[in-house]
């Protein structure tokens, strides 16, 4: 109890002496100069604080400063109780972690907006009413709309006196302010005075936000119809870092006066010919073009009213100077230009010498080409479709009946395709005639056939052809020319050997063909003989039996049937002389059988008849060979 009445004056004095000093009751707060953050999210601010006494049972208090530099609380809390202020802005969007114990408390906001960007004060007081305080700024953000770009619809001219509306850019919702600047080609575009207008204008959207808007006018020449223009827009963003982006590009249309006028041909491409149709255009280099516009050729006087010409089927007299007119609409002041039109031809192809050249066989033949051309030509001579030479010349060395033909020349013009012109030269080469069937031709025919022979020959002018015969006969004959070549045929029997000329001619000389035409030999075949034997009691008639001669044959099948009628003779002999003997052994002719008693018999009647084909006498003969007569 001593002890507790001792202290109790210690601590009313150690009161005493920290109130006098009041360095034992101070507070110390810390809090970031600054918080961001985007609009929509949440933002918390931190209040970091310390006391000489401890930080325990201390009164925390919080604050924000209107933009009108007015101090309200929104929220406070102690050792007993939490508080948030009613009817502030931040009433139903505010709460705040930590008890104070831990010398930290957090002040959250939800959904942060534009126009909570304030500065908030974190009040903290002792118990001893030592307080402390810090200040935080609130700073928010909105990344704006992508930024537009609109450029005027209408040309504008170089003769404007005062700037004219280039475009117009465009960039919305944006926190802090957004930033335009205007481009050209890559380059900023600055204000100058009477040539370069910039003029932005800045909407505060009902959100708070901002809207900015930027016009560009400027004084425009001819060479700005292929300038871009395009803005750049800057914003700020949370972290102190400052984002950009920019606009499409835009070119602008500007109107000039004419200072030039082009010609051209537009088709066809390349080098013009004869023949060809040619598309001719003119324009000046005014924007936009004048529609005052005139062509015309300066060698015929020919106008035509309008920007284009057409020429169908052009000759070289349509070619030279054209002219082209351009009269302003406004100051009617006139601009030309002007273009040689070149048009190329060939003439026909001209030979020499025309139409049909002769040569003797044996010499030689000169011919020439050529064609008159406003182009360098080529010559080329062909046969059947076969290049044989090429130049103007053509020389025809130790002519043939060969070298006879139609020769065509082509010259070309090789800058232009299918630029060429033909001619023709025929070809004749005098001479005799020069057989072409082979000589002496030797032939086998039977009697009474019908041979066909025929004779062809090469010559000029045109022979003529006469058939002989080795027995002084002249022939009938048929001519006919193909391709240069005379053919002569004739048509006969024959009756036996005999040898055929063909003799062709004409005013060069004489030529012939020989045919050896053979008939084969007839040929005899020997007679063939039939014994029939009979007895005295009856009359023996024997009937000549006469070969049939064979059909005359070619020559190299005789010998082959000479043999076969020799050995079908010998067979019927040996018939015979088998037939014979049996008669004689009794074996045929009822020799064998009986014998009629009453008829005599004598050996000495027995005859053959035998009848020769050439003189068709028969004869009889006797058993022993001897000839008696018929009646006998």
């Amino acid at each position: 109890m001593a002890v507790r009445d001792a202290a109790a004056p210690l601590l009313v004095g150690l009161l005493l002496l920290c109130y006098t000093w009041r360095a034992c009751a101070e507070v110390t707060v810390n809090m970031e100069d600054r918080v961001e953050v985007l609009r929509g999210q949440m933002a918390q601010i931190t209040c970091n604080f310390v006391s000489a006494e401890g930080i325990g049972g201390m009164t925390i208090e919080w604050f924000y400063v209107t933009r009108q530099g007015e101090k309200k609380k929104i929220y406070s809390q102690d050792s007993s109780m939490r508080s948030v202020e009613s009817r502030t802005q931040f009433t139903d969007r505010i709460s705040v972690n930590g008890t104070g114990a831990t010398g930290i408390v957090v002040l959250t906001i939800n959904n942060v907006q534009v126009e909570d960007e304030v500065e908030f004060i974190c009040l903290v007081k002792s118990l001893t009413e030592g307080t402390g305080e810090g200040r935080t700024n609130l700073k928010v953000f909105e990344i704006p709309n992508f930024p537009t770009i609109e450029g005027v619809q209408t040309g504008i001219s170089v003769l404007q006196d005062s700037p004219s509306k280039i475009g117009t850019c465009e960039v919305k919702n944006g926190y802090p302010k957004p930033q335009i600047t205007w481009y050209k080609n890559r380059k900023p575009l600055l204000p100058i005075q009477d040539e370069v207008i910039i003029s932005p204008s800045i909407t505060m959207e009902s959100s708070g936000l901002f809207s900015v808007r930027s016009e560009l006018r400027m004084k425009v020449v001819k060479e700005n119809k292929d300038d871009e223009f395009y803005c750049e827009v800057n914003y700020p963003a949370p972290g102190g870092e400052t984002r950009m982006t920019e606009t499409e590009r835009i070119n602008i249309t500007v109107y000039y006066p004419s200072t030039a006028v082009k010609m051209w041909v537009e088709s066809p491409k390349g080098k013009i010919k004869e023949g060809d149709s040619v598309e001719l255009h003119c324009q000046d280099n005014g924007n936009p073009p004048s529609s005052l516009i005139a062509i015309r050729h300066i060698q015929s006087d020919t106008n035509w009213d309008e920007d284009m010409v057409m020429l169908h089927k052009v000759r070289r007299q349509d070619g030279g100077l054209y002219e082209c007119i351009s009269t302003d609409t406004d100051s009617f002041k006139e601009v030309s230009g002007n273009m040689t039109l070149s048009i190329n031809y060939l003439e026909p192809a001209v030979v020499e010498p025309k139409g049909v050249a002769f040569v003797v066989q044996g010499e030689e033949l000169k011919a020439m080409c050529n064609a008159l051309s406003s182009l360098s030509t080529h010559t080329a001579w062909l046969k059947d479709g076969l290049q044989i030479s090429t130049g103007h010349i053509l020389i025809l060395k130790d002519a043939t009946f060969d070298t006879a033909g139609t020769y065509d020349c082509v010259v070309s013009a090789n800058e232009i395709q299918d630029m060429q012109t033909n001619g023709t030269l025929v070809v004749q080469v005098l001479g005799p005639p020069q057989i072409i069937d082979k000589n002496n031709v030797e032939l086998e025919k039977r009697v009474d056939e019908t041979v066909d022979l025929s004779c062809s020959a090469r010559a000029f002018p045109t022979p003529s052809f006469i058939w002989t015969t080795s027995d002084g006969r002249n022939l009938e004959t048929k001519s006919e020319e193909i391709d240069g070549v005379f053919r002569s045929s004739v048509q006969f029997p024959v009756n036996s050997d005999v040898t055929v000329f063909c003799n062709v001619s004409n005013e060069y000389g004489v030529a012939a063909v020989t045919f050896n035409i053979k008939t084969p030999k007839q040929t005899t075949t020997p007679t063939t003989t039939t014994t029939t034997t009979t007895t005295t009691i009856h009359s023996t008639t024997v009937k000549p039996v006469t070969s049939i001669p064979p059909k005359q044959l070619r020559k190299e099948g005789n010998g082959v049937v000479i043999a076969v009628i020799i050995v079908c003779i010998l067979l019927l002999a040996i018939l015979g002389s088998v037939l014979y003997f049996l008669y004689k052994k009794g074996k045929i002719c009822g020799r064998s059988g009986k014998q009629d008693l009453t008829k005599e018999t004598n050996k000495d009647n027995i005859v053959v008849e035998m009848k020769s084909d050439n003189t068709e006498e028969a004869v009889l003969l006797g058993v022993n060979g001897e000839k008696q007569p018929l009646s006998d």
